[in-house]
């Protein structure tokens, strides 16, 4: 083990203001264990347009009260840089372990460099930080969240003062004035001089979570409801009371917040398993619709009985299909906008309704700011169904909406399945899948992109490849970002490293014609043939 290894753990070690974090920092230089002394100094956790997110521990590797303090301190001295210096800096943050403590370090840090800084009163869903901003007039917000990271994870997001996550050139700014922060002894920390605010933010946001549902709309819907450990389920029931919904029966071993997420591998409503225990609560309530918060509330999952009277999860691409031709009965105007790895039927939707479309890159820090826009989705369970209110995903107006949804279908005598049939025989069946892999060494995803920069593949599932791009160049409506796009005969896959968990995702889609009703099954059954072949195809094609 180098001595320079050693010297700079001593000196992080010197500085720590956690009694946690020095004392396992402690014991590692101690036992001279230079692998894992290493993997937590060898560089520094990077701030990117996610903001920051990693495993908690000590060391610059790791999320800890250290690198929060120095993230707060170059979030100040940006906020300065540009004019901002006595702007108020609002301030969220979830129920895992340290979220609380990151906060407070948050507004000591603010409050030092001559800002102003709120605090929510507890731990609440994202989307009440990102109404917040706005509301109070506030020059930039911070969430602490990992989101539905596992529970040995925390992060770090960044809003500025539209409401909005960062985006570039902001990251890059924010993260030179981070690494220009010295030492900890530098950024004062006083012990108080910041506001922690009342439930009036909150009172606030819920009055304006009615907004998305139509006056006189059918409230009948009876749901089932998982918060998945999260922070989700007060805000979600006081918004279903406010609105006049039955109160949602709730999955009782998930409901209350627990850092520890104790029921799931990964508190991801995705993730295989996570929904076992609201579908036990849902054979037993038989409700209309199960819905499902992650553990910050940004996302909403759904689930339907399917027609064998199994429940099954609709895929994020489905919700956001469902949801788009909702707003398109209310007669709602404006733009549609989704990410390049969501569903193309989203456009298909706004087309026939004469609305606008945009396709941005991957999160609603791209989609938010697409000019003019009414709705925009993400295939990863995230919706923006107000953006007035909120220009971020919402997990819970997202989940009145669904709500509404399922309500109107019940009183017509029918169901999102349905209606899932009607956009097929209107639009195509657009049938998704995505190949994750998640990895513990990062080289596997650079090999795997690397291997289809250099070989890419000329057909999937026997379909050929009518276009190759490689977004790491950009196109004339997107800027660059570390990705490649095929596009099929009839169908297209996005191939991209995830910006928040080690993982390398593809995204799949295939659109089979349908013509009538009586074809609907045979459709779908192609559609899962060409998914399977192309996933196939396309992990042979990057060595995964």
């Amino acid at each position: 083990m180098t001595q320079d290894l050693i010297a700079r753990a001593q000196a992080w070690l010197a500085e720590d203001p956690d009694s946690e974090t020095r004392e396992e920092l402690a014991k590692l230089i101690e036992s001279a264990d230079a692998e894992e002394l290493a993997a937590r100094f060898s560089g520094t956790l990077q701030f990117g347009t996610a903001g920051l997110r990693g495993e908690l521990g000590a060391g610059p590797m790791r999320m800890n009260r250290s690198v929060v303090i120095r993230a707060a301190a170059g979030l100040a001295a940006y906020l300065k840089a540009k004019g901002q210096g006595d702007g108020l800096v609002v301030i969220g943050y979830d129920a895992r372990y340290k979220s609380a403590d990151f906060a407070r370090d948050t507004a000591a840090v603010m409050v030092g460099a001559g800002l102003r800084a709120t605090v929510l009163p507890r731990p609440l869903p994202t989307p009440v930080l990102a109404y917040a901003i706005r509301h109070l007039g506030a020059v930039a917000g911070v969430e602490v969240t990992a989101s539905h990271n596992p529970p040995r994870d925390n992060g770090y997001k960044v809003y500025l003062g539209d409401g909005s996550q960062i985006v570039p050139p902001a990251d890059a700014e924010i993260a030179a004035e981070i690494d220009a922060v010295v030492s900890l002894n530098d950024v004062p920390r006083p012990e108080s001089g910041w506001e922690v605010l009342g439930d009036e933010v909150l009172d606030a946001y819920l009055a304006r979570t009615d907004a998305v549902l139509t006056p006189g709309s059918p409230r009948t819907a009876n749901v089932v409801y998982t918060a998945m450990h999260g922070v989700g389920k007060d805000v979600l029931l006081a918004a279903f009371a406010r609105a006049g919904f039955p109160e949602p029966v709730l999955v009782a071993e998930q409901a209350e917040p627990d850092p520890a997420f104790p029921t799931v591998a990964f508190p991801n409503p995705e993730e295989p398993g996570a929904m076992d225990l609201a579908f036990a609560t849902a054979r037993r309530a038989d409700p209309d619709i199960v819905i499902a918060n992650d553990p910050d509330a940004d996302r909403c999952a759904a689930a339907v009985k399917d027609r064998d009277g199994e429940w099954r999860m609709l895929r994020g691409d489905e919700v956001g299909a469902l949801l788009a031709a909702h707003l398109v009965t209310k007669g709602v105007s404006g733009v549609f906008a989704e990410s390049i790895v969501s569903s193309s039927l989203l456009g298909r939707i706004a087309e026939a309704a004469g609305l606008g479309y945009e396709e941005t890159l991957t999160g609603f820090k791209w989609i938010a700011r697409v000019d003019g826009l009414r709705y925009g989705y993400e295939e990863a369970l995230g919706y923006c169904v107000d953006p007035e209110g909120v220009r971020d995903k919402d997990g819970i107006t997202a989940a009145l909406l669904v709500a509404e949804l399922a309500s109107v279908l019940k009183e017509q005598g029918r169901t999102v399945l349905d209606l899932l049939d009607d956009l097929a025989l209107a639009h195509g069946l657009h049938a998704t899948d995505q190949l994750s892999v998640r990895v513990e060494d990062l080289t596997v995803i650079s090999d795997a992109m690397a291997r289809l920069r250099e070989q890419p593949p000329t057909a999937l599932a026997g379909l050929a490849v009518t276009k190759a791009e490689d977004l790491t160049e950009g196109t004339e409506a997107l800027p660059p970002t570390d990705g490649l796009r095929y596009y099929l005969e009839g169908a297209r896959v996005i191939v991209r490293p995830s910006g928040t968990e080690p993982k390398l995702k593809c995204y799949l889609e295939v659109v089979v014609p349908v013509g009538s009703a009586d074809n609907l099954d045979a459709a779908r059954a192609r559609g899962a043939e060409l998914l399977a072949c192309i996933k196939k195809d396309l992990a042979a094609a990057a060595g995964i």
